[in-house]
C-alpha cells in the first residue's frame, strides 16, 4: 500500500514543470502510449517489442511499471487495435530483441490476423531465427537496419558434459539414477556425451520444430530462396536479395513510409518504451533534471561522446557507466533535433569505436540533426573506426595536430572455448535440427562460444563484413561530401594524425573544443558569447524507472557462459593498464550476439 502512494505524492509535489522550451505546463506521466491523449487525425500504431516480450514485466522504481511490454500487454493492445478506427497501420519495432520460437509463433499469428484489417509492418535492428519467424508471419513488409545481419542459421541445441571434470580431474564420486531411458537429466554428470536415447529424443524434437519453422517461413514468403532460411548469416543487402526482408533502412524511414502508404498523419506509440521516450514526457524531464542531466536549453548544446561504442550499457542508480551507449545517446540526440531553442550542436568525441550497428544507428541520428542545424565535431585524443564513423557527420570537423583519426575498417570474429574446456574435462555437444547435413551444426552454432567457425561460416562472415565495410565508406563519403574513392584511399584501417587527416580530407580544421564551439556559434548566427550547455547522455535513475534499460530480454546471449571470465579480465586490465580499458570495451560486443565491429584493433596510448 505504501508503494502505491509514492507516485501520486511525487506527481503532486511536481505540480507544474518546465518543459524543454522553458515554458510552464501541467505535469503528466504519459509515456506517449496513453489512449486518453487528444487525437489529431489518423495514426499508425507503434508496438515496441525491442525489450523482449516477457510473460510479466518487472516493476520499476517507486512502483512504476517499466516501459517494456509484457506479453499480456501485447495481447490486450492487439485486441484494442482491432477495434480502433483511428489507426491506419501498425509498425512493430523489434530492435535487437531475442524472442524464442514458441513466443514468436504466437505473436506472429496474433499480428498476422490483425493484418487482415490493417497493414502491419516490422522494423528490426537485427534478425535471429525467432524474430525472423515473427516478422515473416506477422508483417506485410519487413525493414532491416543497414549495418546489421540476418542470423538465419538453422536450429540446433548444445549440451555440456562435466563427467570428466568431476570424476577424472576432481576425483568426485558421481552417482545418479534415472527412471525412463529417455530422461537423460543425469547425463551431463555421468557421461562425456549424449546417450543414443537422449540424442534420438532431442533430434526428434528439433526436427519437428525445424519443420514448423521452415513451413511457416515459406508459407508466408513463397518467393524465399529454398536454402536461405538455414544458410546465413546474411548482410542486410543479401537478405533483401534473397527475399528474407523487403527494405533496408532506419526505423524513422520505415515509419514515414508506412504513414505515407496508409495516409496517416502521425505515429502513436501504443506499447513499449523505446520509441515513446522520444516524445518529451514531462515527468521524465523532471527526473532527468533530478539526476543531473541537462536538457540542452542553451543555444549551443555540447554533447560528449567518450569511450567505446555499444548498443546497450549498464550503470548505477544516478549515473551511467562509461562509454557511448546507442540506446541512450540516440535519445539525447533525438531531443536535440526536436528542440528549436538549440541552434547548434557540438559533438566532442574521444572513442576507439566499437559496435558497427550502434555506430551506424548513431550516424543516422547525427545526420538528422545536421539536416536542421549546424553540427560541429571536436575530436579529443581520437576518433578511430566507429568513432570516426560518428565524427564524419560533422558540418565541420576539428582535431588537434596529434589527435588520431581514421581506422576506417571493420573487424569481426569470436573466441571459441571448446579446446580449453576439453582440457579441464568439459565437453560440448551440438545437435542440429537438420539431420544428414555435416555443416548444419557448425552453422547453427556460429554465435556460440563453445564451437569454432568452420570454413564456410568464416566465408559467409567475411562477406557480411565486406558489406559493412562498403557501407562504412559510403557513410563517410556522404558525411564528408566527397567521393567514395577518396575515402577508400584513406581507408582499410589506416590511422592518421589530425594534421595528416586534414590533408586527406578527413578533418576540416586544426583546433580544439574552444575553436569548435566558436565555429558552431558562427554557423548558427549567434553572438560570440552565446551560452553553451553540456548535455548528458543519460541517467541511471531513469534506467531504474524502466525508461531505457531492456526489460525482460528473452533468451540467453552467447556471452553468458563466460561472463565471469570477461569480468575478471576487465578488472585485470583496469588495474594494470587503465588506458587500455576503452579498447577492451570496444571489443565487448563480440561477447554478445554481434560479430562485426568498427573498432581500433589494438590499444594505442601515446605518451
Amino acid at each position: 500500500m505504501r508503494r502505491a502512494l509514492v507516485v501520486p505524492m511525487l506527481a503532486a509535489a511536481l505540480g507544474t514543470v518546465a518543459g524543454c522550451d522553458g515554458r510552464q505546463r501541467p505535469s503528466s506521466s504519459s509515456s506517449g502510449g496513453s489512449h486518453d491523449e487528444p487525437r489529431a487525425g489518423p495514426a499508425i500504431a507503434v508496438l515496441d517489442l525491442s525489450d523482449g516480450v516477457p510473460e510479466q514485466a518487472p516493476t520499476g522504481l517507486l512502483g512504476l511499471s517499466p516501459k517494456g511490454a509484457s506479453f499480456d500487454d501485447l495481447v490486450h493492445e492487439v485486441e484494442r487495435l482491432g477495434h480502433d478506427k483511428d489507426v491506419r497501420g501498425i509498425l512493430v519495432r523489434l530492435g535487437t530483441a531475442r524472442i524464442g520460437l514458441a513466443r514468436a509463433q504466437e505473436i506472429g499469428t496474433m499480428l498476422g490476423a490483425l493484418g487482415a484489417r490493417l497493414p502491419v509492418w516490422c522494423h528490426a535492428d537485427d534478425l535471429s531465427n525467432g524474430t525472423l519467424y515473427l516478422a515473416t508471419r506477422a508483417c506485410k513488409r519487413v525493414w532491416l537496419a543497414p549495418a546489421t545481419s540476418v542470423d538465419a542459421v538453422g536450429l540446433a541445441a548444445q549440451t555440456i558434459y562435466f563427467h570428466k571434470l568431476l570424476a577424472d580431474e576432481l576425483g568426485l564420486d558421481v552417482d545418479f539414477l534415472q527412471v525412463g531411458k529417455y530422461k537423460g537429466a543425469e547425463e551431463p554428470f555421468t557421461r562425456d556425451g549424449p546417450s543414443p536415447e537422449a540424442r534420438a529424443s532431442l533430434q526428434s524434437t528439433l526436427s519437428d520444430m525445424r519443420a514448423v519453422w521452415l513451413d511457416g517461413l515459406r508459407q508466408a514468403r513463397p518467393a524465399m530462396a529454398e536454402a536461405s532460411p538455414e544458410d546465413g548469416p546474411y548482410s542486410a543487402r543479401t537478405a533483401k536479395e534473397l527475399g528474407l526482408v523487403d527494405d533496408v533502412g532506419y526505423f524513422d524511414e520505415a515509419r514515414e513510409a508506412l504513414e505515407k502508404e496508409s495516409t496517416a498523419v502521425r505515429a502513436e506509440v501504443r506499447l513499449g518504451g523505446g520509441a515513446a521516450s522520444r516524445g518529451g514526457d514531462d515527468l521524465s524531464d523532471v527526473l532527468r533534471a533530478i539526476a543531473g542531466e541537462s536538457l540542452g536549453t542553451a543555444p549551443v548544446a555540447l554533447v560528449r561522446a567518450d569511450g567505446a561504442i555499444s548498443m546497450e550499457g549498464g550503470g548505477g542508480l544516478l549515473s551511467e557507466g562509461g562509454g557511448i551507449v546507442e540506446r541512450r545517446l540516440a535519445r539525447t540526440l533525438a531531443r536535440l533535433e526536436r528542440e528549436d531553442d538549440v541552434k547548434a550542436v557540438v559533438l566532442r568525441i574521444d572513442s576507439p569505436g566499437g559496435s558497427a550497428l550502434a555506430s551506424d544507428l548513431l550516424w543516422h541520428e547525427l545526420m538528422l540533426i545536421r539536416a536542421k542545424k549546424p553540427l560541429v565535431v571536436s575530436v579529443g585524443s581520437m576518433a578511430a573506426s566507429g568513432g570516426y564513423y560518428l565524427a564524419s557527420t560533422g558540418s565541420v570537423i576539428f582535431a588537434d595536430d596529434t589527435s588520431i583519426v581514421g581506422s576506417i575498417g571493420v573487424v569481426g570474429g569470436k573466441i571459441a572455448a571448446d579446446k580449453a574446456l576439453e582440457k579441464i574435462g568439459v565437453h560440448a555437444e551440438t545437435i542440429a535440427a537438420k539431420a544428414g547435413d555435416p555443416r548444419a551444426a557448425a552453422r547453427a552454432a556460429y554465435e556460440s562460444l563453445l564451437t569454432p567457425w568452420d570454413d564456410a561460416t568464416r566465408e559467409r562472415m567475411l562477406a557480411t563484413m565486406t558489406g559493412i565495410y562498403e557501407l562504412f565508406l559510403a557513410r563517410v563519403a556522404e558525411g564528408r561530401n566527397i567521393p567514395v574513392e577518396r575515402v577508400a584511399a584513406s581507408a582499410e584501417g589506416r590511422i592518421f594524425s589530425g594534421r595528416e587527416g586534414k590533408s586527406r580530407g578527413l578533418v576540416d580544421e586544426l583546433g580544439g573544443l574552444t575553436e569548435a564551439i566558436a565555429r558552431a556559434r558562427t554557423l548558427a548566427g549567434l553572438a560570440a558569447d552565446a551560452r553553451v550547455s553540456v548535455v548528458g547522455e543519460s541517467s541511471g535513475l531513469l534506467d531504474a524507472l524502466g525508461e531505457d534499460e531492456p526489460q525482460g530480454r528473452v533468451g540467453v546471449t552467447p556471452a553468458q557462459p563466460l561472463a565471469g571470465v570477461g569480468m575478471f579480465a576487465a578488472g585485470v586490465i583496469e588495474r594494470v593498464a587503465p588506458e587500455a580499458v576503452p579498447f577492451a570495451e570496444s571489443l565487448a560486443p563480440l561477447g554478445e550476439h554481434e560479430r562485426v565491429l568498427c573498432a581500433l584493433p589494438f590499444a594505442l596510448t601515446v605518451r
